[in-house]
């Protein structure tokens, strides 16, 4: 299933469409990836994931969840997808998100539309609460900046948690916050 999507922002207009991922995606998902791994502490990862294993991530989580991209003209610009929160059969209405869009495709209203859709389908399964984990620092510096905090925020994201110092990243320690959506009502059955 795809879905057409046509940016709203000020910056130049972009048609994408948005659809599940495959398998197949991987070189191109591992590419928008990697920059992140290698230039920045929005990740926590200190080196890139190989082929096979980024290709296994998508295929576990397309078991359970929804692992989209948007493309335009057959480019992939940027994914999200949702994950495991906690393995308690207690969460099994919760889920942890993460996006990632080509660093050269910010402010396109990617990101957004990537969210809107995958708030959907994570609706339509019986998923409630939409949780992200974030890296934090008061200060901004060449490796972090707030604009995934922000990002959530203007989606409705709240901040539920803050952990201090828990992750070490290029010689520098960063903070981690939790930031919470809830997708749907909470019938009490």
């Amino acid at each position: 299933m795809h879905t057409d999507v046509s940016s709203a922002s000020s910056t130049p207009k972009v048609s994408f469409s948005i659809r599940l991922a495959t398998p197949e995606d991987a070189p191109r998902l591992l590419e928008i990836y990697a920059p992140y791994v290698t230039d920045t502490a929005i990740t926590f990862e200190y080196d890139i994931p190989s082929l096979e294993e980024f290709r296994s991530r998508i295929i576990n989580t397309l078991s359970k969840y929804p692992y989209l991209v948007a493309e335009s003209e057959g480019r992939i610009l940027g994914y999200a997808y949702a994950g495991v929160f906690k393995a308690r059969a207690a969460y099994n209405h919760c889920v942890e998100t993460s996006i990632y869009v080509d660093m050269s495709e910010h402010k396109k209203g990617i990101g957004s539309a990537l969210y809107a859709e995958l708030e959907k389908r994570l609706l339509a399964q019986g998923i409630l609460n939409s949780n992200a984990c974030i890296t934090w620092n008061e200060m901004e510096d060449e490796y972090l900046t707030h604009q995934s905090p922000e990002f959530h925020a203007k989606h409705g994201y709240v901040r539920v948690a803050h952990f201090h110092k828990c992750g070490y990243k290029f010689g520098r320690w960063y903070d981690m916050i939790w930031m919470e959506k809830l997708i749907g009502e909470h019938p009490t059955t």
